[in-house]
């Protein structure tokens, strides 16, 4: 006897950090858990070229996501980047209240600076970073970010050391999450 084919269908996936769903095909909503989708926020962000990795989780037949990663596009960076600048980069790993993270920012000087100037505004934005998100949990780390409110907090600050011509984070991305504690 022939059996029958099964058949896929679209099941909606709830994105709450940015308040939008999206559709995925599978052949049964439980097969969408624990996979990732990488969603561009480009146009949420008005050209800022950003992707966004979600990790999907079903519950009693419902698909909600959580932000796993979020990166700059290298195309982005390199059209922000000018001749007679300074390009500071870092990386470093912060706990924060429910996960580890890490964090990769990018400042870009609006002239060329010595040594020590570029080392001043990565030590005074890895202390500022640092600072800001060790009280506070992912879903609040990556709604500051995706509203920009971190990196003005940054870009002001570091306006003091020297003056930026472009202050975000290249690259935010949860290496793991914490049990939550009792």
């Amino acid at each position: 006897m022939a059996q029958a084919k099964k058949r896929k269908k679209f099941f909606d996936v709830e994105i709450p950090i940015i308040n939008k769903k999206t559709d995925l095909i599978a052949y049964n909503i439980e097969e969408l858990n624990g996979k990732f989708i990488i969603y561009d926020l480009s146009r949420l962000l008005r050209g800022k070229n950003t992707l966004i990795q979600l990790k999907i989780k079903v519950d009693n037949s419902k698909a909600t996501s959580t932000p796993k990663k979020m990166w700059l596009l290298p195309q982005f960076l390199k059209r922000m980047v000018r001749k007679g600048t300074n390009c500071v980069e870092d990386s470093f790993s912060i706990t924060c209240k429910n996960a580890q993270v890490k964090i990769k920012p990018f400042l870009v000087t609006r002239k060329k600076v010595s040594r020590a100037v570029r080392k001043a505004l990565r030590n005074k934005a890895k202390e500022l970073l640092i600072e800001n998100m060790k009280n506070e949990n992912i879903e609040e780390i990556f709604d500051a970010l995706l509203k920009n409110k971190t990196q003005r907090t940054l870009s002001l600050t570091l306006k003091k050391i020297y003056p930026l011509s472009f202050c975000d984070i290249r690259v935010i991305e949860v290496e793991k999450f914490l049990e939550k504690e009792k």
